[in-house]
């Protein structure tokens, strides 16, 4: 589902052929394995390719892809590491589809076998040129995030509670405060596209309600996040900050703007339908410990 991306991410570095696996016999390609990561990274972010050859009976091909990746790893992952997370992008309704289904649970089977476990199900929505774009707020005012500690700051007090599962799994060994930080530097700093396009929401006495990040990634317009501060959940001002974001992107004539949430994050999932998005795929996360 990736590979229109495969060029792009050769030439930019986010892939390099040494993180790139494949298990053959012949000429026939029985399953495949494939790394992505941060051009200057020295050790690769996620496995997000990782396929079998479904016309094999499945013990066969678990057992194939169980050699394969347990090969790979070794070869890849530096010594003494834990293996970068797994993320597959998966049809909104893989349980319903048997044949999708036996593709996700088999690809499952050979992680957990390999002490993998589940840690989220996602998704992926977004929203496509020609919807509609959600009105202006009529009860906050925006402005663009002042710095990196500002949005640090505001992001610190948003964590608690959070019903990100990744965020959750941050918050058991880090304090909130540098849970932020990670995500700042990890994520939000390595956009090229205007940081004016991150907005503070505001109430008329200036006092702060939550923010909203556009952006672009190396792929798409994208919302990389959303959040209301405590004090002022239950006001329905999701709506606003996800509106002001896809705004923004909007008007920069983009043919769609990306965005995922936790399936178990309701809602968040019921903000994005509200503003026009669909749910085009699902994502399945899962972790070594």
């Amino acid at each position: 589902m990736l590979d229109d991306e495969l060029a792009d991410d050769l030439a930019e570095g986010r892939r390099r052929p040494e993180w790139m696996w494949v298990a053959m016999s012949g000429d026939r390609l029985l399953a495949r394995a494939s790394w992505w990561g941060r051009p200057d990274a020295t050790a690769p972010d996620v496995l997000d390719f990782f396929d079998l050859d479904d016309t094999l009976d499945s013990d066969a091909a678990i057992a194939i892809g169980t050699r394969l990746l347990r090969t790979a790893q070794a070869a890849v992952v530096p010594a003494g590491s834990t293996p970068p997370e797994y993320g597959r992008y998966i049809p909104p309704d893989w349980r319903d589809d048997p044949a999708a289904r036996r593709v996700v649970e088999s690809r499952m089977s050979v992680l957990e076998g390999l002490g993998a476990k589940p840690l989220v199900e996602r998704l992926r929505l977004e929203w496509r040129a020609g919807s509609s774009v959600p009105a202006p707020s009529a009860r906050l005012r925006f402005r663009s995030v002042s710095d990196r500690d500002e949005l640090v700051a505001l992001m610190e007090p948003v964590l608690k509670g959070t019903l990100d599962a990744h965020s959750q799994a941050d918050l058991e060994t880090m304090s909130p405060a540098d849970v932020a930080a990670k995500h700042f530097d990890d994520e939000f700093a390595g956009f090229s596209s205007p940081r004016e396009w991150w907005q503070v929401a505001e109430l008329e006495n200036g006092e702060p309600v939550g923010f909203v990040i556009p952006a672009r990634n190396s792929y798409h317009a994208i919302i990389a996040y959303v959040g209301v501060l405590p004090a002022h959940r239950g006001h329905g001002y999701i709506d606003d900050l996800l509106g002001e974001g896809t705004r923004i992107l909007a008007a920069q004539d983009v043919p769609r703007i990306r965005a995922s949430t936790d399936l178990d994050n309701i809602p968040m999932a019921q903000a994005f339908s509200r503003a026009g998005y669909i749910n085009f795929q699902r994502a399945i996360n899962m972790t070594w410990s």
